[in-house]
């Protein structure tokens, strides 16, 4: 049950301000009238009230989008309004994740506090402006109006009936309220509540310079107008405030001007240390910035996360969640969904923990790709310019390339291990979409954003010492031999040409999947480039072309695929993933061919159609 559209609005009446100054009196019966309206609504719900609603997860909705209301972020340039500025758009952050994805039943009364919750420091929020006794004041969870002026504004696109609304006593420069289609809050006796006909979805977003809020649902012909309940009361006075009142004997007045906040600070949050974006961040960041790592690896001697976080105004980690991530690595099976769970979840929690260095004056964020999907979803992200540290395909892309490949290979099963969470990959699609630059030295992701990828070099490690070519039927499959990676045809045509094969990676297909071939697996100390005439990758897709850098570093002929990211290099020689013909051919122009052993073909050179005969053999053609 709920209460009547007078009935709410009666009891939540909020004391109407008055033209006067201000005084501790008149504050101090404020405030005594609000505990009173406060104390009588959480009663009056306590009978009646509406109850939290749930989101929506998953399962199919209505894409028809039937109310939107589209309101910037930034309406006051004023130096000394900064700040509060600041803080209002990180209460909209805050207030906007509770309410992104929120379903509303047919029926039922949606409620702003109820689904809110109050806006205490406790939970994140931070100081803003209100309107308070007609003046605009500093207060937590301040600027949270324009959150409900927009819910109100879709609600009457979308139909909904209006249970409880109150307008504003003053207008705000910039706000809904000059139109009459305000709807103020005040914890928790002034709400906003509606109740729509048919369910909706909302969606509650913020861009870069943009509040947006859409409902989506049923489009009725109740829709299409204004909705009972909404009436356009537009106030004719204007809100005061410190810097326009002149009022300098109000108690409230803020003689000192308000503390500078500095603008334009970025956050870099990252993840696994990759030297091309340790080189790319110590150029780009200023004192100012904040630097927010995993672990702090030479602290923890742990390589993988060791990089350098001098230089930065504040730095912060997430040691516990980083070392549970590790641990439940670990623990994994070495290739499967266990495994990539455990990955997601580490992310997860790293992401969570990392968040407290977000403050209201960080406006840019660089993000490692393994934590944008959390902190978008989360809404840490809106309002803020994102560029992203991209080290592997989007999860959709790669879903998509995997998902064809084993289409054409149904025997390939391995290509069916890799599937992430449907939201977790709507999440990532939203953030790239949404990203202003994707920063990355892999070409064949920077291909999948032309408009605002930003390439960088790949470092090469240093070279090793020489060592001499034992045999030019030597080739290294860096690996790990899986079908991704290009295991198969690369066996079919080790197979055709009689190489001898050197697997430095791990072995993920079965221990029977070289049988035939003659197989060298180097120790954990070995140089295992030491005699090898060529390193052969022909992925599907790579994320990390270590082993193929060092084999340049080394002046050792690589053979590989677009998906290893490389760029075109005198050393490098590209041929299309999936094509074992092509990659025959590739390895015949690097390698000094002689008469395999065991092959059963005329003493002389290898023929072309003999290699295509021994593939078709292998494919059981």
């Amino acid at each position: 049950m709920t209460l009547a559209p007078e009935t709410s609005t009666r009891l939540a009446q909020p004391p109407v301000a008055e033209w006067v100054v201000p005084s501790r009196w008149s504050a101090a019966v404020f405030a005594a009238k609000v505990a009173a309206y406060r104390g009588q609504r959480v009663l009056a719900d306590l009978i009646s009230g509406p109850r939290r609603l749930t989101k929506m997860t998953n399962g199919a909705f209505p894409v028809t989008m039937i109310g939107e209301s589209r309101t910037p972020l930034w309406s006051d340039a004023r130096p000394e309004e900064h700040a509060y500025q600041l803080g209002k758009v990180q209460n909209l952050r805050r207030a906007a994740a509770a309410l992104d994805g929120v379903l509303v039943p047919p029926g039922a009364v949606f409620s702003f506090w109820k689904q809110i919750g109050r806006a205490s420091r406790r939970r994140g929020y931070v100081t803003g402006r209100m309107l308070q006794q007609g003046c605009l004041v500093p207060a937590a969870g301040g600027g949270l109006c324009q959150l409900s002026n927009a819910l109100y504004d879709a609600a009457l696109q979308a139909g909904c009936e209006i249970v409880e609304r109150h307008a504003h006593s003053r207008r705000v420069a910039g706000s809904a309220a000059a139109l009459g289609r305000d709807a103020t809050v005040a914890w928790n006796y002034v709400d906003l509540r509606f109740r729509p006909r048919d369910k909706l979805r909302i969606e509650a977003r913020l861009t870069r310079d943009e509040l947006v809020i859409r409902f989506r649902g049923k489009e009725t012909a109740a829709a299409l107008g204004v909705s009972s309940g909404a009436e356009a009361t537009v106030p004719q006075a204007i809100a005061r405030s410190c810097g326009t009142c002149g009022e300098v004997s109000c108690f409230r007045h803020e003689h000192r001007a308000a503390h500078a906040v500095e603008s334009g600070r970025t956050a870099y949050l990252v993840d696994e240390n990759w030297p091309e974006f340790q080189d790319y961040i110590a150029h780009e960041h200023r004192p100012e910035d904040v630097f927010g790592q995993p672990i702090d690896g030479a602290r923890w001697r742990l390589p993988r996360y060791r990089w350098r976080a001098d230089g930065f105004a504040r730095a912060g980690s997430a040691p516990i969640q980083a070392l549970r991530r590790m641990i439940a690595i670990r623990r994994a099976p070495a290739q499967g969904p266990a495994r990539r769970n455990a990955e997601f979840a580490g992310a997860e929690g790293i992401a969570h923990r990392l968040v407290r260095l977000l403050t209201p004056e960080i406006t840019r964020v660089c993000v490692a790709q393994s934590l944008l999907p959390f902190l978008w979803r989360d809404g840490h992200l809106g309002g803020r310019e994102v560029e992203v540290l991209m080290s592997r395909l989007p999860m959709r892309e790669l879903q998509t390339r995997l998902d064809d490949a084993f289409a054409e290979h149904p025997d390939r099963a391995t290509l069916g291990d890799f599937r992430a969470p449907a939201a977790l990959v709507e999440a990532e699609t939203e953030a790239l979409a949404y990203a202003a630059r994707i920063v990355t030295p892999h070409r064949d992701i920077a291909r999948l954003f032309p408009d605002k990828a930003e390439v960088i070099d790949w470092k090469l490690p240093p070279a090793p010492a020489a060592a001499p070519v034992a045999s030019q039927r030597q080739i290294a499959f860096p690996g790990p031999t899986i079908a991704r990676k290009g295991a198969y045809e690369f066996r079919e045509a080790a197979r055709a040409l009689g190489l001898d094969v050197v697997l430095p990676g791990s072995e993920l297909e079965g221990q029977d999947f070289w049988q035939g071939i003659t197989v060298q697996k180097p120790g954990a100390g070995d140089n295992w480039l030491a005699g090898v005439a060529a390193v052969v990758q022909p992925a599907l897709v790579e994320e990390r072309p270590r082993a193929l850098l060092a084999a340049l570093a080394a002046g050792v002929p690589v053979i590989a695929t677009p998906a290893c990211g490389l760029a075109p290099h005198d050393g490098v020689t590209l041929v299309p993933a999936g094509d074992t013909a092509a990659l025959v051919d590739a390895l015949r122009a690097v390698v000094e061919w002689r008469q395999p052993r065991n092959a059963g073909l005329a003493s002389g050179a290898l023929k072309r159609e003999d290699v295509d005969g021994r593939i078709k053999s292998d494919q059981g053609e």
